[in-house]
């Protein structure tokens, strides 16, 4: 079973499993290792658990963070790190969500809990994660509004794990619903990079004399693709990702082609995943081992009042 997490969810789980985070404090050194510490939401995640962590465990608490930097084989070398130096749990945002199962196992097989993050995780004991349907819902429905359901879109995809699986999902169940709406491309990968991001959209909009939206799985994307419709000079294309970065705040309210993007809460995702794995380090059955933590969205004209990233909430 899946549990909807709102924003509120960073302050109420830190009472709620208070008995738990009691002994939390033989916590000496949690492993993290994201798709990509180039990406601002994975080093927002990355400064979270931290923070969680010494929060739980007292602040000699340490957390060794590293990059799979979209590398299979360097995430699973990492989890043979983490092994090595005897960590007490590990949090994962996976490379290739089905992949990395392997080296999961060896972890907990070694006697430590591994909790996903961000991206389901084979053989993970606990997954935190965004809705990542509901996100690149609220992203494409911005879409479709704007365009009062007629028109080209575009999406620009990613790397094969299960968030970017879940947006390009929800996107796409929004459009079907819409005759007037084609996607003219769906299945091109910019690696969830602004390079990337640029790259793809150079070539979709070369090939293709009239699109008149472009979907992006992450903000990084959306600021590449933003920046190729400019070099090409393309306008009056909207733009709309999945994120709430900071970056793509300053976009919101410049004048790009970015028009919204649909908010990750990283303190939230921490938080729990941490929580998580307290309950699990306490020899605790989770209940509810899936969560998934409510995305909202941010646009040109609510963007002043967004909280964002830095807030801590």
């Amino acid at each position: 079973m899946k549990r909807f997490v709102s924003s509120l969810l960073a302050c109420g789980v830190a009472l709620a499993l208070a008995p738990a985070m009691a002994s939390a404090k033989d916590i000496k050194l949690v492993g993290v290792t994201v798709v990509d510490l180039g990406n601002p939401f994975f080093g927002a995640i990355a400064k979270g658990i931290d923070a969680k962590v010494k929060e739980v465990a007292g602040p000699s608490a340490k957390t060794l963070v590293v990059s799979g930097d979209y590398d299979l084989g360097k995430q699973s070398t990492q989890f043979d790190n983490f092994i090595q130096a005897g960590v007490d749990l590990i949090i994962v945002s996976a490379v290739d969500s089905k992949a990395v199962g392997a080296a999961v196992k060896r972890a907990e097989a070694a006697g430590i809990p591994v909790v996903a993050i961000d991206n389901t995780a084979d053989n993970a004991m606990a997954t935190i994660t965004t809705d990542n349907v509901t996100a690149g819902k609220q992203a494409c429905s911005y879409i479709v509004d704007k365009l009062n359901g007629k028109g080209n879109l575009i999406i620009v995809n990613g790397p094969p794990v299960s968030g970017v699986i879940d947006r390009v999902k929800g996107c796409k169940q929004v459009i079907s619903a819409h005759p007037d709406m084609k996607i003219l491309s769906d299945n091109q990968n910019g690696i969830g990079t602004r390079e990337g991001g640029l790259n793809v959209t150079t070539a979709l909009l070369t090939a293709n004399d009239k699109v008149d939206a472009i979907f992006t799985i992450n903000d990084p994307s959306a600021i590449g693709a933003d920046l190729a419709a400019r070099q090409l000079k393309r306008s009056g294309i909207i733009i709309t990702t999945v994120d709430g970065s900071p970056d793509v705040e300053a976009a919101l309210k410049e004048k790009t082609q970015i028009e919204a993007s649909s908010a990750q809460l990283p303190s939230a995702l921490a938080n729990s995943a941490v929580d998580a794995g307290v309950k699990l380090l306490n020899g605790e059955k989770l209940a509810e081992p899936s969560i998934l933590v409510a995305p909202a969205l941010v646009t040109r004209d609510n963007v002043s009042t967004y909280k964002g990233w830095n807030s801590g909430k």
